[in-house]
């Protein structure tokens, strides 16, 4: 019998974060909130005394401004977590709306002071950021001047900024379309109709009945095609808005404008894009085994997301889940372990599914507060155990960077936020393979690592480099119609699945559906991170005392560098085809492992 899931009501507080390191309960929050109604005047005071004429009133300014956003930071997360724990809770998200509204008015409020720090005087401004009154803000404010070549005039930046939410149309109406309008209708099962839904695509993918995933991808795709000439001009509007935006703030490109805030080198991408190229045969060897231990003469799109090995029923306790984590991570030694340990015991973590809970998982750091982690823990779900040790890697960095640099500098970037929770993941891996002695268990490990590296490493690499090429396209002055987008996506296709893929006609449709494609050149950091991540866990493995020192010191950076800077400091050279490389090996290695462990010649 199934277990009933409980009310938010019936969850022991053991079992829930406690949020008391945000505010001691909603009565504070509601406090809080007022404080930060009015803190808005501190905005008005600071620019009618100007921030230009003398270092003291520039630095009130910013510490108004730092006040400001450590308060709203708070309030924020704060109400968007107990939304979270419950997206019924009508207060909750009352909270939420409200905090929003007054969040609104502060960024309205503050929208002068970045523009008016890009025209200071450079004289000044030096002047300032050798005065150690401003240490705390320094990177802060070296950070920002980067984007002066590329700010416009006040006028100019006031149209830009009231174009922001139109500039959204085509991202919203591609979601509205994709999400809600589109019915792909019901799929027979053996336990009876099921909805095809963009959600449950995946889960038709790996069902082990053929036949079901070969209706289930036609119909989904049919469902496409009768939509192509919209998706195609949706998708052809965004890039020639991201075309727009770099033109008018005066980029090269619109990669360029992607890759300047984290001031990495275009050369990164093509890095990316080259070293995967050139590995691109052992992705082909993986297909062909693949294709063997599911028996198939062909080897079809809808084949290639079914588990290739049973998972061996095994059950690990939330808690018993944590001693492997914590046992696994041990080479990073006793601080990491002993705060991480006490977080996903006393208070970090909400562990189990509830009523109304957001599903998935995450970490929501702040400045103020603990780093928080959303599970739904299940305790016959290996791929769970992963989950906390990837979360518990994000949240520890927000713990190592909150301590370790001012609050104007302590977020990290995307970049490199995947390292450290991908590394997390390495560790265990290694720790539960070398620990197995069961060869089918062990094939299972290896056959997951290989398929969440197909996915990050191979497959955000084959995304990165459409919309390069969509780019490029648009930026020559040549149309982006649906033809040449599917012409382009299905030539990528063929490329990184090899001679062993056959397609269907509609299979090119596949990138007139990716959501992430509405937020240009974003996908490669999934690729760098984990390239990043394998090489430092290998360091690390290997190394003593000087490795782990020098990946703790990359987590205590935060934001305090560009992360190309903090991950040479850890170890890694992302500038170089190095890293990629290596993940490539590793890739290779784990396929030629498989087979070898399911007795399986690729000869």
């Amino acid at each position: 019998m199934a277990k009933a899931i409980p009310a938010r009501s019936e969850v022991p507080a053991e079992h829930k974060w406690n949020l008391s390191s945000l505010f001691k309960d909603d009565a504070a929050w509601e406090e809080g909130l007022a404080a930060l109604g009015a803190m808005l005047q501190d905005a008005e005071a600071c620019k009618k005394a100007g921030i230009g004429h003398s270092a003291e009133a520039f630095l009130a300014a910013l510490s108004a401004y730092e006040q400001y956003l450590i308060l709203e930071e708070r309030l924020g997360y704060y109400s968007h977590l107990r939304v979270t724990e419950d997206e019924g809770n009508s207060t909750a998200r009352g909270m939420f709306a409200r905090f929003v509204g007054v969040s609104s008015q502060g960024q309205a409020a503050w929208s002068w002071f970045s523009p008016a720090i890009q025209v200071l005087d450079d004289a000044f401004l030096q002047a300032c950021l050798a005065d150690p009154k401003f240490a705390g803000y320094r990177v802060f404010l070296e950070k920002l001047r980067r984007f002066k070549p590329h700010v416009l005039s006040e006028a100019e930046e006031r149209l830009l900024a009231l174009q922001a939410e139109p500039a959204q149309t085509a991202q919203e109406a591609f979601s509205v379309l994709t999400n809600v309008d589109l019915n792909f209708g019901t799929i027979d099962t053996p336990e009876g109709p099921k909805p095809l839904t963009q959600s449950t695509f995946a889960s038709f993918m790996r069902m082990p009945d053929r036949s079901i995933r070969k209706t289930a991808y036609l119909q989904f795709y049919t469902q496409f095609e009768s939509h192509q000439n919209t998706l195609g001009s949706l998708y052809a509007g965004s890039v020639k808005l991201d075309k727009y935006q770099a033109q008018v703030r005066k980029y090269p490109s619109a990669r360029a404008m992607a890759l300047f805030p984290d001031n990495v080198p275009e050369s990164v991408y093509d890095n990316l894009i080259a070293t995967l190229g050139k590995n691109l045969p052992s992705l082909h060897r993986y297909y062909k085994l693949r294709k063997k231990i599911l028996g198939l003469d062909e080897l079809r799109h809808y084949d290639v997301y079914v588990p290739l090995v049973r998972e061996s029923r095994a059950t690990h306790s939330y808690e018993e889940a944590v001693d492997i984590v914590t046992e696994a991570l041990k080479p990073l030694g006793e601080d990491y372990i002993s705060v991480l340990r006490k977080g996903l015991t006393s208070g970090w973590v909400d562990r189990y599914e509830n009523k109304g809970k957001r599903s998935g998982a995450f970490s929501a750091g702040t400045y103020t507060g603990e780093p928080y982690i959303l599970l739904n823990y299940k305790d016959d779900v290996l791929h769970d155990l992963f989950t906390i040790a990837h979360e518990g890697g994000h949240s520890m960095h927000s713990w190592y960077s909150s301590r370790s640099n001012p609050f104007m500098c302590y977020n990290y970037t995307i970049f490199e936020a995947e390292v450290a929770s991908t590394f997390n993941e390495q560790l265990v891996f290694s720790y539960l393979y070398q620990h197995s002695t069961d060869a089918m268990q062990k094939a299972f490990l290896i056959a997951n690592r290989i398929d969440d590296t197909l996915a990050t490493l191979f497959r955000q690499t084959m995304f990165a480099e459409f919309e390069m090429r969509a780019h490029e396209i648009v930026e020559a002055g040549q149309a982006l119609t649906v033809d040449v987008l599917r012409k382009e996506y299905r030539a990528l296709l063929e490329k990184y699945f090899g001679p062993e893929l056959v397609f269907e006609s509609v299979s090119d449709l596949e990138g007139l559906r990716i959501p992430h494609f509405y937020n240009a050149f974003y996908v490669y950091k999934y690729a760098t991170g984990l390239s990043a991540s394998i090489a430092l866990s290998e360091r690390v493995m290997k190394g003593g005392k000087e490795e782990r020192d020098a990946y703790l010191g990359f987590l205590k950076s935060g934001g305090s560098k560009f992360p190309i800077e903090a991950l040479k400091l850890a170890g890694v050279d992302m500038s170089t085809p190095q890293p990629i490389e290596a993940a490539c090996t590793r890739f290779a290695d784990d396929v030629n492992e498989l087979a070898r462990l399911l007795s399986i010649s690729l000869d």
